[in-house]
């Protein structure tokens, strides 16, 4: 079985062997569209590969890789073979700002695709633009990722913020919670986490209890903790990933206070559900589609996830499969966008995508000239038995 440091390693190197290969003789649509040749399209990301988020980083571009290789497999997209560049960023914004000049400088993507983590995405996006490079679907669900508007930002899932505001709307009108507390990382996603919390507890005339922010890398959470105890919560709304979530969940444990703890997509890991020890058990989140296991009796999903194991030699997690959709996607805008690839056609094809779905059973997508935000639907789960399993199949609003 490959470690994760092992396809980290293959991906990096992936990419840099994109550097190697021998330039295309370049034609009328190099010429007019950077990225774009006669016989390839350049898209790059940059993702963490080997930092605290790489669980999620090298699923999600082990999964866009697989489907690039099929596509190309199949003789590419109007003649054309796509060369996927991915940088590893470590989830350090000064590395997501270095991986992101060698795209832009080095590599000359035509677009990212699937940029990993918040304060990342904020630091590079002025750069990309500069250069009308477009940001597509990066893996944060950010208000930034598509506020405001820009006609080379394009979102893939519910924010964060909207995530947050329909599970709290969902546990004090259906669960009967009252005492709301809110611990999240002080960066700009846990910032985003945490500002749907209180927007929606003022919508409902409610204040929060306990606050409390850390550094990502912190793992020491017992005063945290204590200050969560002390306010009584009976939920505690969380804006943290895996290995925060996992570490707050067992300090909980260890003092025996059993509230309930409800997350977001960046926690909505099989890493979380299947944490030794199982401090995750019972634990929610909400996230902006449901994630299909390997064994799911669906036909393409099963295929998808055998294939998926058979590469990288690990199952595909939640992350994964919001990869594949992704580069599924943009294949399909591609396509779309028919021979004569330029940026204005890219965006045309991206802006005229409405209620495109993906094999795993997601919402459906849709996006518009005014409209950059593919979809704003969120999807309540908890842990039981070590697996996510939905507490209702139908999408919460608020």
């Amino acid at each position: 079985m490959k470690t994760t440091s092992a396809i980290s390693r293959r991906l990096v190197l992936a990419g840099s062997a994109g550097l190697l290969a021998a330039p295309p003789i370049l034609g009328r649509a190099a010429a007019a569209t950077r990225g774009v040749t006669d016989t390839e399209i350049i898209i790059g990301t940059m993702t963490d590969l080997s930092g605290v988020t790489a669980v999620q980083g090298v699923n999600n571009a082990n999964a866009m890789h697989m489907a690039f290789d099929d596509v190309n497999a199949r003789g590419g997209i109007h003649g054309r073979k796509i060369r996927f560049i991915v940088e590893d960023n470590e989830y350090i914004v000064p590395k997501a700002v270095q991986a992101m000049n060698k795209l832009l400088n080095l590599d000359n993507i035509f677009f990212a695709l699937g940029n990993g983590g918040t304060p990342h995405n904020d630091a590079v996006m002025p750069a990309m633009f500069e250069k009308n490079v477009p940001n597509v679907f990066p893996l944060t669900c950010a208000r930034s990722m598509y506020e405001p508007f820009n006609r080379l930002k394009f979102g893939q899932f519910s924010s964060y913020y909207d995530q947050m505001r329909a599970g709290v709307k969902y546990f004090v009108e259906k669960r009967g919670k009252k005492v709301i507390g809110s611990m999240y990382q002080d960066t700009d996603f846990g910032r985003d986490v945490h500002a749907g919390v209180v927007a929606q507890l003022s919508a409902m005339g409610l204040k929060l209890a306990a606050e409390t922010a850390h550094r990502p890398t912190d793992t020491d959470f017992n005063a945290a903790i204590d200050r969560q105890h002390d306010a009584k919560c009976d939920l505690v709304c969380m804006g943290t990933i895996v290995k925060d979530t996992t570490i707050i969940l067992q300090t909980a444990r260890k003092i025996g206070w059993k509230p309930d703890f409800c997350g977001q997509f960046a926690s909505y890991s099989t890493a979380v559900a299947e944490a030794p020890g199982e401090p995750a058990e019972g634990f929610y989140s909400m996230a902006p589609a449901l994630y299909r296991y390997p064994d799911d009796p669906e036909p393409k999903v099963k295929a998808f996830a055998e294939k998926y194991r058979k590469t990288f030699g690990i199952d595909v997690n939640y992350l994964g499969e919001a990869g594949y959709t992704a580069a599924t996607f943009v294949v399909a805008v591609l396509e779309k966008a028919g021979r004569d690839l330029t940026l204005d056609s890219f965006i045309s094809a991206m802006e005229s995508m409405k209620d495109w779905r993906d094999i795993f059973g997601g919402p459906a997508l849709s996006m518009s000239p005014t409209n950059h935000h593919a979809s704003s639907v969120s999807f309540l789960s908890q842990v039981k038995g070590k697996r996510w399993a939905p507490v209702i199949e139908a999408p919460l609003s608020f």
